[in-house]
């Protein structure tokens, strides 16, 4: 075996199985070159955004409803008969200033509705890929549709990417990482971290993400480098795997391999605590990964190797496909992240960074206002498009919807089947808001320059406005 092919063999062993393959995520594009398109000077305050994705299409329909006679009985006509509308009475009342008119949160959600009362929460109503500005009869004419509507994985892709008219490999938070990069200095440890896999939504282009375990997994055990004790043969293994890592650096693939594992063995020693924190966090799935944030988060305030002026988190919560058993399993979904983001709020105001931080959801689609099957046990909806978006934070102007004025006047769609707002007749709102325009939104206030919009938000000039003002 010549030295080079023991060299490699060593590299993968050590990189990807010590080291842990979920750990340094899949979106080396460029071998770890440093983007040297930022060149802004760094900021002195602390932002992060961080994102839940809800992984199935969340059915906004039954997030927020009218509450006003007209708007109330259009959703009960649509829904009741099937047994999938929820009782006007068990609706949890708010009121956007914007609209003057009453709706209804889910009755899961009184912490939302709590926050929204606070005026620390606002929504964003029927947003969702765009290509440009659509009408229903440019809809029905073909005009200028986002790729395959209606799929999961093509939307998931396009609220990931905003992008709608092509296939692309590198996520929206990826891509504003790419042009903030140099706000961290010269820090290693990366910019996004994902606590639900892989995604493309944190890939870029010249940076990388890193993806770590939720909690209850220590933070300090997230990327432990196994095999190396203090045994003779240890330290000899050691010893030659950091020299290794100091040779052959004149091919640029041997070097970039080398950078990823330095990389990895840096973000290791950093993660080198597992801090506490007062607040009580759910024990469910997004719990545990919104805990996990915040330690991060706490370890980010004290530890010289993370000292971040800038953080975008990736967090998910699934099951959200309800063709069927909707009533309940929508509901028991909507508490744990009811739950959930209540607690990643009062930790955020523990660490004194309530303000700096913005917490937003995505999701695949809304789904459709004609129901699918009938029965509380069958009873569902099936794929659709426009959905409403929560965003959570001390800085957002809460309380308010925020979106496009459709053909109502306001953000909210027209609840009427083969109405102004639907593609066909099943309820399938066309968004007035786009994907570009929410994330523009989020990008600038986490410090984009208005300059780098087009290069994140390659689409975001067809639309009327870049920011739809739910954050300074």
């Amino acid at each position: 075996m010549t030295r080079e092919s023991t060299r490699r063999e060593f590299l993968i062993r050590t990189s990807c199985a010590a080291l842990g393959a979920a750990a340094v995520s899949a979106g080396v594009k460029r071998f770890g070159l440093i983007s040297a398109l930022a060149q802004q000077s760094a900021p002195s305050d602390y932002r992060a955004l961080v994102c839940i994705f809800l992984n199935g299409g969340n059915d906004g329909n039954n997030t927020l409803i009218p509450l006003d006679a007209t708007g109330y009985n259009a959703y009960s006509a649509a829904r009741s008969a099937a047994g999938l509308a929820i009782a006007q009475g068990s609706l949890l009342s708010i009121t956007p200033p914007s609209i003057n008119m009453p709706f209804g949160l889910h009755p899961s959600l009184p912490q939302v509705k709590g926050l929204f009362d606070q005026h620390k929460l606002a929504i964003v109503s029927n947003v969702g890929p765009l290509v440009q500005p659509l009408t229903r009869d440019q809809y029905r004419n073909g005009v200028a549709r986002p790729y395959q509507l209606f799929s999961h994985s093509d939307q998931v892709a396009q609220w990931s990417t905003a992008r709608s008219d092509i296939k692309i490999q590198s996520g929206w938070g990826g891509r504003t990482a790419d042009n903030t990069v140099s706000y961290n200095g010269s820090g290693t440890f990366p910019t996004i971290t994902s606590v639900a896999g892989s995604t493309v939504f944190a890939i870029g282009l010249l940076t990388r993400p890193l993806a770590i375990a939720p909690a209850p997994t220590p933070l300090n055990q997230v990327l432990v480098l196994n095999g190396f004790n203090s045994s003779p043969e240890a330290v000899a293994r050691r010893s030659s795997m950091d020299l290794l890592r100091t040779i052959d650096r004149q091919a640029a693939l041997i070097a970039a391999a080398s950078d990823v594992t330095q990389q990895a063995v840096d973000i290791g020693l950093a993660l080198n605590v597992d801090p506490a924190l007062a607040t009580v966090f759910p024990a469910t799935s997004i719990g545990s990964q919104l805990l996990q944030v915040a330690k991060v988060m706490k370890l980010n305030q004290t530890s010289p190797a993370l000292s971040l002026n800038r953080q975008i988190f990736f967090c998910s919560l699934g099951g959200f496909d309800t063709h069927q058993n909707q009533v309940g399993g929508q509901a028991t979904l909507l508490t744990q992240l009811d739950d959930a983001i209540k607690a990643f709020y009062d930790a955020t105001v523990e660490l004194g960074i309530e303000s700096r931080v913005t917490t937003f959801t995505l999701s695949d689609f809304g789904r459709t206002l004609q129901p699918a099957g009938t029965g509380s046990a069958v009873v569902g909806s099936d794929h659709a498009w426009g959905n409403h978006q929560f965003v959570l934070g001390g800085a957002v102007a809460g309380g308010e919807f925020y979106g496009v004025a459709g053909s109502n006047g306001t953000v909210y769609p027209t609840l009427q089947l083969s109405g102004p707002d639907d593609t066909d007749s099943r309820g399938r709102w066309i968004p007035t808001a786009s994907v570009e325009q929410y994330a523009a939104t989020l990008a600038t206030w986490f410090g984009l320059a208005s300059a780098d919009l087009p290069t994140v938000f390659p689409l975001i000039g067809r639309f009327t406005t870049p920011n739809l003002g739910f954050l300074p």
